[in-house]
């Protein structure tokens, strides 16, 4: 008898070295050791061993190699980063400006093989317009203009980088008293009832109308806003002092001059963005330009040479470089790419 359970002594230790060895026992595993310990002293030892063997068998053959299952468990990750990047990729823009504008509108940005972007030259004033469905609208504050830190602030944020379409300038110094800022849902200068705005909206869709009489948007929540003077187009007319009092209602010019460089943001009755600018435009010139455009309603944003500038983005390996689209524009220092002293607007892939 005593060698009988000295046997099963032995056989139970053998179990334990396999339930080292296999961690993750099968239920005839289990029931193949519950056996060989309760047989021990009783007779039965002899059928055990072999039953625990054959389970411990059937539990290599159902649990693949660590090296293999790692090496899968790699190519799956490596295949997901494949794919999101391939999907990240369908959606950065493909910016190749024109050699020369034309005054039909010619495709300039493209995103995941979409129009994005398209640009056209009429009467010396340069047009860009662009599908809302694939860009958004980013208001920066100034360097100097609003004060304060800004989410989007004094240049293209390293956020926008990638994303980048275009730029161009924002509205008059905010020490004319026709402004109004709005970003990050904080005022940098108060808002006011009437003053031609342009809104952009937190699901990224931006509009264009009068403070309080068209815009904004029932309960749409606004992401920020710009004012600048009063619309210089409502409903695809032109307003009725674009020719009677250019001065004092569009902005002093140097010079006292008419024809002066001047910029504009309008929108048409299919929602889609319109910028206009050129070197040599009076208010109605320009707001015509922008009603033979589409725009149903738009605003004046900044005049003057240094003040006025708009740019496409190309892309390439060591990151965008700037390209001036309004022929014999000053142009901004830096491009956006370094502090600026005054707010701005980008447009950006969705």
């Amino acid at each position: 008898m005593a060698e009988q359970c000295e046997g099963s002594s032995r056989q139970l230790m053998l179990a334990r070295e396999r339930l080292r060895t296999h961690v993750t026992l099968l239920p005839a595993t289990a029931a193949s050791v519950l056996a060989l310990v309760l047989g021990g002293c009783g007779g039965q030892s002899s059928a055990a061993p072999a039953a625990a063997s054959q389970s411990s068998q059937s539990a290599q053959a159902d649990h693949p190699d660590q090296a293999e299952l790692r090496a899968a468990r790699a190519a799956a990750r490596l295949a997901a980063a494949r794919q999101a990047a391939a999907k990240r990729a369908a959606t950065l823009p493909v910016v190749t400006p024109v050699n020369q504008a034309r005054p039909s509108w010619q495709p300039v940005a493209r995103i995941g093989g979409q129009i994005a972007a398209w640009q056209a030259q009429r009467a010396g004033v340069t047009l860009l317009r662009f599908n809302q469905e694939l860009v958004r609208l980013d208001l920066h504050a100034g360097l100097g203009e609003p004060s304060g830190s800004w989410k989007y602030g004094d240049r293209i944020s390293p956020s926008e980088i990638h994303r980048i379409v275009a730029a161009f300038n924002g509205g008059f110094k905010f020490s004319t008293g026709v402004i109004g800022f709005l970003a990050d849902g904080r005022v940098g200068a108060a808002l006011q009832p009437g003053l031609g705005s342009i809104v952009t909206y937190r699901n990224g869709m931006t509009d264009i109308g009068a403070w309080h009489s068209g815009v904004p948007t029932r309960g749409q929540p606004v992401y920020s806003v710009l004012q600048n003077l009063h619309l210089l187009v409502d409903q695809g007319v032109p307003a009725g002092t674009v020719g009677s009092c250019v001065q004092s209602c569009w902005g002093s010019t140097l010079g006292g001059v008419t024809f002066i460089a001047r910029s504009a943001l309008g929108i048409t009755g299919n929602g889609q963005l319109v910028w206009a600018a050129g070197e040599s435009l009076s208010p109605g010139g320009i707001a015509q330009a922008l009603i033979s455009a589409g725009a149903q309603r738009a605003v004046e944003l900044d005049i003057n040479p240094a003040w006025v500038a708009g740019y496409l983005y190309v892309h390439g390996g060591s990151g965008p470089s700037a390209v001036p689209v309004v022929p014999g524009q000053n142009g901004i220092s830096g491009r956006y790419f370094e502090p600026y002293s005054r707010d701005f607007f980008t447009v950006l892939a969705r």
